[in-house]
């Protein structure tokens, strides 16, 4: 890796934090039970809320305390300058946020009485995003951590995992939605973020436990969350590690993985251990569900530490690896 250019943090001292990704207009509805296929179903209310992998996982690194910059692309349309005031609001730079004659993403969600999703997403302009626009290598080289989805073409996400490696830049990846992943994107990344079913997926086992040791051998370190079961840990050369969840009533998953990544990166940007990282995002990650909405539900930076203080969830024992 290249000498980095700046320091990894801004002048307040927050940890500088770029996300590459999507940005969607979600469109929400809510139903006791969610529809199976061929069925038509009665709703009790709809929302149309910010999100998308990439614009959820800014909201939540800015709300927690990252200095958070935005690249990726919406259209010339409502949901896209919708899109802008919230992210701006939330503290998002979003100088890197290009506008495109295409739509902007939309996601369309079911969510039950369980708070369980279904979710279809329309990805518009985030597939335009098939490279780094003019000023996004300088902004990813500037930071400390890249965060990265897979909500935009793969040809994206490789640019800004190649700027990053070049630049000594953290690189996080959320692989999802699941899809094989290249050998040259594996091998710039530093941390990998699926949750379960996508860690099954990605390794071609189900046991989260064997999916994650697989994982270990194409990326130096494994985080695979498992909802209420909490979260897993392996490092090369590390002992295993498991995080338990924290009490929450559950109205509304649907964000939950993004703010556990965002608080995440925000934890590890500030020096934090793992094990003190871990347990400081999955209180996020808590919190988050406890409310309606993807960025809506992202919790502040008082409130994450006030639940991180609470006692740790005990129902359901964690997997020992």
């Amino acid at each position: 890796m290249s000498a980095r250019p700046t320091p990894r943090q801004d002048p307040s001292g927050r940890p500088r934090i770029v996300v590459l990704g999507s940005a969607n207009m979600d469109l929400v509805a809510y139903a006791k039970v969610a529809p199976a296929l061929g069925e038509t179903v009665t709703g009790e209310s709809f929302r149309t809320v910010a999100g998308g992998k990439g614009a959820n996982q800014a909201v939540a690194a800015a709300r927690a305390g990252g200095a958070v910059t935005m690249a990726g692309a919406v259209g010339d349309d409502a949901f896209g300058a919708r899109l802008r005031a919230v992210l701006a609001e939330a503290g998002v730079d979003t100088g890197r946020l290009r506008t495109t004659g295409t739509p902007t993403g939309t996601a369309h969600i079911v969510v039950d009485g369980e708070g369980r999703n279904a979710i279809v997403v329309v990805p518009g302009a985030n597939g335009t995003v098939t490279g780094l626009a003019e000023g996004d290598e300088a902004a990813i080289a500037a930071a400390g951590t890249l965060l990265l989805q897979l909500e935009v073409p793969l040809a994206g996400v490789l640019a800004g995992a190649r700027a990053a490696r070049e630049h000594g830049v953290r690189t996080v990846l959320t692989p999802a939605p699941a899809q094989p992943l290249p050998d040259e994107l594996l091998a710039r990344v530093d941390l990998l973020v699926p949750n379960e079913h996508e860690a099954a997926a990605l390794a071609g086992v189900e046991d989260p436990r064997a999916a994650a040791r697989a994982l270990l051998d194409l990326v130096p370190e494994v985080v695979v969350t498992m909802g209420a079961r909490g979260s897993l840990y392996l490092g090369r050369g590390l002992e295993p590690l498991v995080v338990p969840a924290r009490p929450a009533r559950a109205k509304d998953t649907t964000a939950a993985g993004d703010t556990f990544v965002g608080a995440l990166a925000v934890a590890l940007g500030e020096g934090r251990p793992m094990p003190d990282a871990l347990a400081w995002a999955t209180a996020a990650a808590a919190l988050s569900v406890e409310r309606e909405g993807a960025s809506s539900s992202m919790p502040g930076r008082a409130a994450i530490d006030e639940r991180a203080g609470a006692p740790l969830h005990t129902a359901a024992p964690p997997p020992t690896p």
